[in-house]
């Protein structure tokens, strides 16, 4: 095992949560507060950063806070140490703490803050509820000389080009011939300077998100013979790489109303929930949106969902789901707790992964603002 600088830390995080899948604008995620220019051992997993979570971090020795609510959510106007804002953050300073918030984009990620509700909730043949990210198809089409085909293939391959569905190493091969003449100043691989030459080459071509166009190109270029390789890309009216917010699926037994929502309270651990709908009606398939979900009702209902689970549900907003059939469950937006256990258990995986040193660390400091008498 060896020790962890910052960077690599959430470079990991960043593989399955990446900044560029928040669907908030100006959504005010990455590094909050400090640096990550240093070595971390051990990491704080957090909902919230307030000042109670700050001291529970240093007295755990920790150099990393990871959080879900970003501890800056709006442009500071003044950083003043006589506030409660101000107080916090100077002690993170001095401590040399580091915060860095994942908000939206974990909200997204496949594996965050929905799937994880999911999961508890334990609906299967689960789908996103409402698409906010994509990506479109790349295609490349290359021409290599026939007896180096096959290794600018698998490299290729081993970059991620060529991935379809449920296969890998995608391709598709069509031979000609070749012609060139190098000039003055060239290297050719094949061929004299100043004169024709002609070979039997194959053109490759393969498909990849363009997300790793870049690698790929590199992947192509290094293990291609040629000094100047030929090569088209471009992009595909294609899209992939689909990722959304909330999600949508079925629980293993249909249940009343009621008996769901006792079901939400036991699996996310809140002591009551707030119910729209008949509580005698039978649901079946279910949609979970984490936080503030008001402004998803109709996606909810669009989905064919009998009941959403979503937190901070407004008056009027569970007037209008009760207009049009729509069954609420809202346990508070307290239950995206589930994201600590999910992302320290993730984290503490990839870093086994990689022989990183680090622990990951639960937060135990309940942030709840309300108490339910």
């Amino acid at each position: 095992m060896k020790t962890a600088n910052g960077h690599e830390i959430i470079q990991l995080f960043e593989s399955w949560s990446p900044k560029k899948i928040a669907c908030m604008e100006n959504d005010p995620i990455g590094l909050a507060i400090g640096t990550l220019n240093k070595e971390v051992t051990n990491v704080l997993v957090t909902l919230d950063v307030n000042e109670e979570v700050a001291d529970e971090a240093i007295e755990k020795g920790c150099q990393l806070i990871i959080a879900h609510h970003p501890p800056i959510f709006r442009k500071l106007s003044n950083l003043r140490t006589d506030t409660p804002a101000g107080k916090l953050y100077e002690k993170l300073i001095k401590n040399d703490i580091a915060v860095y918030a994942a908000h939206t984009n974990l909200d997204v990620a496949e594996g965050g803050v929905n799937d994880l509700l999911a999961d508890a909730l334990e609906l299967v043949d689960r789908e996103i509820l409402e698409k906010t990210y994509h990506e479109y198809l790349m295609k490349l089409a290359v021409f290599v000389p026939d007896d180096y085909a096959k290794n600018v293939r698998l490299a290729l391959a081993k970059a991620g080009a060529g991935h379809i569905g449920n296969y890998d190493s995608c391709s598709f091969s069509t031979n000609g011939q070749g012609r060139f003449r190098a000039l003055e100043g060239a290297d050719p691989f094949i061929g004299d300077i100043g004169e024709m030459e002609t070979t039997d080459e194959e053109k490759i071509e393969v498909v990849f998100p363009q997300s790793i166009k870049n690698k790929v190109l590199k992947a192509m270029l290094n293990a291609h013979p040629y000094e100047e390789p030929a090569y088209d890309i471009y992009t595909l009216a294609v899209e992939t790489n689909e990722m959304g917010l909330g999600r949508v699926g079925k629980l293993k037994q249909p249940m009343t109303l009621v008996e769901f929502a006792e079901h939400v309270k036991a699996a996310l651990n809140v002591p009551c929930v707030r119910v729209v709908g008949d509580m005698n009606k039978k649901v079946s398939k279910v949609a979970v949106v984490g936080g503030d979900g008001n402004k998803y009702i109709h996606a909810a209902k669009r989905s064919g969902a009998d009941v959403f689970v979503t937190g901070d549900m407004y008056f009027h907003v569970a007037q209008d789901a009760q207009s049009i059939g729509l069954n609420i469950v809202d346990p508070g937006h307290h239950v995206e707790k589930v994201m600590i256990k999910g992302v320290a258990e993730k984290m503490d995986q990839l870093c086994r992964n990689e022989k990183l040193c680090v622990q990951f660390m639960q937060s135990e400091i309940d942030t709840e603002p309300f108490r339910f008498i």
